[in-house]
Protein backbone atom coordinates (compact mmCIF):
# COMPACT_ATOMS: atom_id res chain seq x y z
CA UNK A 1 0.00 0.00 0.00
CA UNK A 2 1.28 3.39 -0.81
CA UNK A 3 2.18 4.92 2.33
CA UNK A 4 1.11 8.74 3.61
CA UNK A 5 3.98 10.44 2.67
CA UNK A 6 4.43 8.70 -0.87
CA UNK A 7 0.39 9.93 -1.50
CA UNK A 8 1.29 13.14 -0.62
CA UNK A 9 4.68 13.05 -2.77
CA UNK A 10 2.52 11.18 -5.79
CA UNK A 11 -0.57 14.12 -5.25
CA UNK A 12 2.45 17.17 -5.32
CA UNK A 13 4.15 15.78 -8.54
CA UNK A 14 0.44 15.20 -9.94
CA UNK A 15 -0.44 18.62 -9.53
CA UNK A 16 2.86 19.91 -10.27
CA UNK A 17 2.67 18.22 -13.95
CA UNK A 18 -0.70 19.59 -14.16
CA UNK A 19 -0.11 22.98 -13.84
CA UNK A 20 3.11 23.17 -15.66
CA UNK A 21 0.71 21.90 -18.62
CA UNK A 22 -0.86 24.80 -18.12
CA UNK A 23 1.84 27.30 -17.63
CA UNK A 24 2.91 25.66 -21.57
CA UNK A 25 -0.70 26.69 -22.65
CA UNK A 26 -1.35 30.24 -20.83
CA UNK A 27 -0.55 33.33 -22.75
CA UNK A 28 2.72 33.71 -20.78
CA UNK A 29 3.78 30.04 -21.83
CA UNK A 30 5.06 28.78 -25.06
CA UNK A 31 4.55 29.45 -28.47
CA UNK A 32 4.71 26.09 -30.00
CA UNK A 33 2.24 24.63 -26.80
CA UNK A 34 -0.18 26.90 -27.79
CA UNK A 35 -0.93 25.96 -31.25
CA UNK A 36 -1.38 22.71 -30.85
CA UNK A 37 -4.60 21.01 -31.01
CA UNK A 38 -6.23 17.12 -30.90
CA UNK A 39 -5.61 16.77 -34.55
CA UNK A 40 -1.80 17.92 -34.11
CA UNK A 41 -1.24 16.09 -30.61
CA UNK A 42 -2.78 12.83 -31.60
CA UNK A 43 0.23 11.32 -33.76
CA UNK A 44 2.87 12.57 -30.44
CA UNK A 45 0.74 10.26 -28.64
CA UNK A 46 1.04 7.43 -30.93
CA UNK A 47 4.53 7.98 -31.00
CA UNK A 48 5.31 8.19 -27.45
CA UNK A 49 2.96 4.65 -27.34
CA UNK A 50 5.61 3.19 -29.80
CA UNK A 51 8.28 4.62 -27.77
CA UNK A 52 7.04 3.14 -24.59
CA UNK A 53 6.02 -0.09 -25.72
CA UNK A 54 9.79 -0.25 -27.37
CA UNK A 55 11.34 -0.17 -23.44
CA UNK A 56 8.90 -2.26 -22.24
CA UNK A 57 9.85 -5.05 -25.01
CA UNK A 58 14.11 -4.01 -24.37
CA UNK A 59 13.16 -4.36 -20.86
CA UNK A 60 15.14 -1.07 -20.34
CA UNK A 61 13.42 0.09 -16.89
CA UNK A 62 15.41 3.57 -17.20
CA UNK A 63 14.44 4.26 -20.69
CA UNK A 64 10.87 2.90 -19.55
CA UNK A 65 10.29 5.42 -16.86
CA UNK A 66 11.39 7.85 -19.34
CA UNK A 67 8.91 7.05 -21.98
CA UNK A 68 6.06 6.26 -19.45
CA UNK A 69 6.76 10.05 -18.23
CA UNK A 70 6.23 11.31 -21.94
CA UNK A 71 3.23 9.49 -22.44
CA UNK A 72 1.79 10.95 -19.18
CA UNK A 73 2.84 14.56 -20.27
CA UNK A 74 0.89 13.64 -23.79
CA UNK A 75 -2.25 12.28 -21.60
CA UNK A 76 -2.50 15.85 -19.21
CA UNK A 77 -1.64 17.28 -22.40
CA UNK A 78 -4.96 16.48 -23.99
CA UNK A 79 -6.87 16.99 -20.56
CA UNK A 80 -5.76 20.42 -20.70
CA UNK A 81 -6.92 21.32 -24.10
CA UNK A 82 -10.02 19.81 -23.12
CA UNK A 83 -10.04 21.53 -20.22
CA UNK A 84 -10.15 25.04 -21.97
CA UNK A 85 -13.11 23.67 -24.08
CA UNK A 86 -14.71 23.27 -20.88
CA UNK A 87 -15.30 19.73 -22.30
CA UNK A 88 -13.59 17.15 -19.28
CA UNK A 89 -10.44 17.90 -16.89
CA UNK A 90 -7.51 15.45 -15.58
CA UNK A 91 -9.60 15.21 -12.84
CA UNK A 92 -12.52 13.78 -14.63
CA UNK A 93 -10.27 11.18 -16.55
CA UNK A 94 -9.02 10.02 -13.32
CA UNK A 95 -12.29 9.80 -11.34
CA UNK A 96 -13.69 7.95 -14.77
CA UNK A 97 -11.02 4.95 -14.47
CA UNK A 98 -11.19 4.74 -11.30
CA UNK A 99 -14.91 4.46 -10.92
CA UNK A 100 -14.68 1.85 -14.67
CA UNK A 101 -12.02 -0.32 -13.06
CA UNK A 102 -14.32 -0.82 -9.70
CA UNK A 103 -17.38 -1.43 -11.45
CA UNK A 104 -14.82 -3.91 -13.67
CA UNK A 105 -13.87 -5.76 -11.06
CA UNK A 106 -16.54 -6.74 -8.79
CA UNK A 107 -13.79 -9.95 -7.40
CA UNK A 108 -12.06 -7.20 -5.67
CA UNK A 109 -14.20 -4.77 -4.92
CA UNK A 110 -17.54 -6.26 -4.48
CA UNK A 111 -19.12 -9.71 -3.96
CA UNK A 112 -18.26 -11.78 -7.11
CA UNK A 113 -16.14 -14.70 -6.42
CA UNK A 114 -14.42 -15.62 -9.68
CA UNK A 115 -11.90 -19.35 -9.72
CA UNK A 116 -9.26 -18.53 -12.60
CA UNK A 117 -8.30 -15.41 -14.99
CA UNK A 118 -10.74 -17.00 -17.68
CA UNK A 119 -13.48 -16.04 -15.44
CA UNK A 120 -12.25 -12.72 -14.89
CA UNK A 121 -11.96 -12.52 -18.80
CA UNK A 122 -15.48 -13.59 -19.58
CA UNK A 123 -17.14 -11.65 -17.15
CA UNK A 124 -15.14 -8.40 -18.17
CA UNK A 125 -16.64 -8.45 -21.33
CA UNK A 126 -20.13 -9.12 -20.01
CA UNK A 127 -19.43 -5.94 -17.54
CA UNK A 128 -17.97 -3.96 -20.38
CA UNK A 129 -21.34 -5.01 -22.57
CA UNK A 130 -23.42 -3.78 -19.83
CA UNK A 131 -21.40 -0.40 -20.03
CA UNK A 132 -22.19 0.20 -23.46
CA UNK A 133 -25.70 -1.04 -23.59
CA UNK A 134 -27.17 2.28 -25.28
CA UNK A 135 -24.00 2.54 -27.54
CA UNK A 136 -24.61 -1.04 -28.92
CA UNK A 137 -28.31 -0.42 -29.28
CA UNK A 138 -27.81 2.15 -31.96
CA UNK A 139 -24.42 0.63 -33.00
CA UNK A 140 -25.14 -0.89 -36.96
CA UNK A 141 -22.28 -3.84 -35.98
CA UNK A 142 -20.83 -5.16 -33.04
CA UNK A 143 -17.55 -4.65 -34.76
CA UNK A 144 -17.90 -0.31 -34.78
CA UNK A 145 -15.65 0.34 -31.52
CA UNK A 146 -12.56 -1.55 -32.96
CA UNK A 147 -10.32 1.27 -33.63
CA UNK A 148 -9.40 2.25 -37.19
CA UNK A 149 -6.21 3.60 -36.00
CA UNK A 150 -4.84 0.23 -34.46
CA UNK A 151 -2.13 -1.30 -36.43
CA UNK A 152 -3.05 -3.68 -39.56
CA UNK A 153 -2.40 -7.20 -37.51
CA UNK A 154 -3.34 -6.17 -34.15
CA UNK A 155 -6.88 -4.66 -35.67
CA UNK A 156 -7.83 -7.64 -37.55
CA UNK A 157 -6.84 -10.00 -34.48
CA UNK A 158 -9.66 -7.30 -32.61
CA UNK A 159 -12.06 -7.72 -35.60
CA UNK A 160 -11.69 -11.67 -35.43
CA UNK A 161 -11.90 -11.88 -31.89
CA UNK A 162 -15.12 -10.00 -31.93
CA UNK A 163 -16.85 -11.81 -34.22
CA UNK A 164 -15.62 -15.09 -32.61
CA UNK A 165 -17.47 -14.09 -29.66
CA UNK A 166 -20.90 -13.52 -31.65
CA UNK A 167 -20.18 -17.33 -32.89
CA UNK A 168 -18.82 -16.51 -35.91
CA UNK A 169 -15.63 -18.01 -35.65
CA UNK A 170 -13.79 -21.57 -36.79
CA UNK A 171 -14.24 -24.70 -34.74
CA UNK A 172 -10.93 -26.13 -34.65
CA UNK A 173 -7.54 -24.91 -35.16
CA UNK A 174 -7.46 -27.48 -37.73
CA UNK A 175 -10.06 -25.90 -39.81
CA UNK A 176 -8.18 -22.45 -39.85
CA UNK A 177 -5.23 -24.57 -40.66
CA UNK A 178 -7.54 -25.38 -43.60
CA UNK A 179 -8.44 -22.47 -44.64
CA UNK A 180 -5.05 -21.27 -44.41
CA UNK A 181 -3.62 -23.69 -47.53
CA UNK A 182 -7.28 -22.83 -49.41
CA UNK A 183 -5.84 -18.81 -48.96
CA UNK A 184 -2.49 -20.32 -49.81
CA UNK A 185 -3.38 -21.64 -52.89
CA UNK A 186 -5.36 -19.07 -54.28
CA UNK A 187 -2.44 -16.97 -53.52
CA UNK A 188 -0.61 -19.19 -55.45
CA UNK A 189 -2.58 -19.57 -58.26
CA UNK A 190 -2.59 -15.62 -58.79
CA UNK A 191 0.97 -15.99 -59.04
CA UNK A 192 0.71 -18.50 -61.25
CA UNK A 193 -1.44 -16.44 -63.51
CA UNK A 194 0.66 -13.07 -62.89
CA UNK A 195 -2.92 -11.28 -62.05
CA UNK A 196 -1.16 -8.31 -59.62
CA UNK A 197 -4.64 -7.35 -58.24
CA UNK A 198 -5.73 -10.62 -57.20
CA UNK A 199 -2.17 -11.24 -55.49
CA UNK A 200 -2.56 -8.31 -53.60
CA UNK A 201 -6.03 -9.25 -52.64
CA UNK A 202 -5.15 -12.60 -52.07
CA UNK A 203 -2.07 -11.82 -49.93
CA UNK A 204 -4.37 -9.65 -47.70
CA UNK A 205 -6.72 -12.74 -47.43
CA UNK A 206 -3.93 -15.15 -46.68
CA UNK A 207 -2.08 -12.54 -43.64
CA UNK A 208 -5.53 -12.32 -42.26
CA UNK A 209 -6.39 -16.18 -42.01
CA UNK A 210 -2.95 -16.41 -40.15
CA UNK A 211 -3.54 -13.59 -37.76
CA UNK A 212 -7.13 -16.21 -36.97
CA UNK A 213 -4.97 -19.46 -36.81
CA UNK A 214 -2.65 -17.73 -34.22
CA UNK A 215 -5.64 -16.17 -32.39
CA UNK A 216 -6.80 -19.89 -32.08
CA UNK A 217 -3.66 -21.07 -30.37
CA UNK A 218 -3.67 -17.87 -28.19
CA UNK A 219 -1.16 -15.62 -29.69
CA UNK A 220 -1.45 -12.49 -31.05
CA UNK A 221 -0.31 -11.66 -34.11
CA UNK A 222 1.15 -8.66 -33.61
CA UNK A 223 3.39 -9.68 -31.12
CA UNK A 224 4.49 -12.50 -33.28
CA UNK A 225 5.47 -9.98 -35.98
CA UNK A 226 7.08 -8.44 -33.63
CA UNK A 227 9.06 -10.79 -32.01
CA UNK A 228 9.47 -11.75 -35.74
CA UNK A 229 11.35 -8.56 -36.66
CA UNK A 230 13.38 -8.69 -33.68
CA UNK A 231 14.58 -12.13 -34.30
CA UNK A 232 15.76 -10.53 -38.01
CA UNK A 233 17.43 -7.70 -36.61
CA UNK A 234 19.48 -9.76 -33.96
CA UNK A 235 20.42 -11.82 -37.03
CA UNK A 236 21.13 -9.27 -39.41
CA UNK A 237 23.51 -7.73 -37.14
CA UNK A 238 25.25 -10.84 -36.40
CA UNK A 239 25.61 -11.65 -39.87
CA UNK A 240 27.11 -8.34 -40.62
CA UNK A 241 29.57 -8.64 -37.60
CA UNK A 242 30.43 -12.61 -39.08
CA UNK A 243 31.38 -10.97 -42.41
CA UNK A 244 33.38 -8.51 -40.90
CA UNK A 245 35.32 -11.26 -38.68
CA UNK A 246 35.63 -12.65 -42.18
CA UNK A 247 37.31 -9.90 -43.51
CA UNK A 248 34.42 -8.57 -45.95
CA UNK A 249 32.83 -5.56 -45.60
CA UNK A 250 29.01 -5.77 -45.62
CA UNK A 251 27.90 -3.10 -48.13
CA UNK A 252 30.75 -5.23 -50.52
CA UNK A 253 29.47 -8.61 -49.68
CA UNK A 254 27.68 -10.62 -52.16
CA UNK A 255 24.97 -12.85 -52.27
CA UNK A 256 26.36 -15.27 -51.81
CA UNK A 257 28.81 -14.08 -48.63
CA UNK A 258 25.46 -12.99 -47.10
CA UNK A 259 23.91 -16.09 -47.63
CA UNK A 260 26.36 -18.21 -45.94
CA UNK A 261 27.21 -15.91 -43.16
CA UNK A 262 23.56 -15.66 -42.43
CA UNK A 263 23.36 -19.58 -42.43
CA UNK A 264 26.41 -19.88 -40.37
CA UNK A 265 24.66 -17.24 -37.61
CA UNK A 266 21.16 -18.73 -38.03
CA UNK A 267 22.56 -22.70 -36.85
CA UNK A 268 24.15 -21.05 -33.89
CA UNK A 269 21.15 -19.34 -32.51
CA UNK A 270 19.07 -22.40 -33.34
CA UNK A 271 21.60 -24.52 -31.06
CA UNK A 272 21.98 -21.59 -28.23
Amino acid sequence: MVNLKNREELASSIIELVELTEKLRSPEGCPWDREQTYASVKMYLLEECYEAVDAIEKEDYKEMCIELGDLLFMIVFLAQLSHEKALFSMTDIIKNIVKKMKFRHPHVFGDMVVDNSEEVKENWQKLKMQEKGDINKTASSILEDVPLCLPALLRAHRLSNKASKSGFDWKTKEDVWEKVKEEFKELSDAIKDGEIDRVREETGDLFFTLVNLARHWDFNSEELLRDANSKFVDRFKRMEHELESSGIKPDEASYEDMNSAWDKIKKKTESD
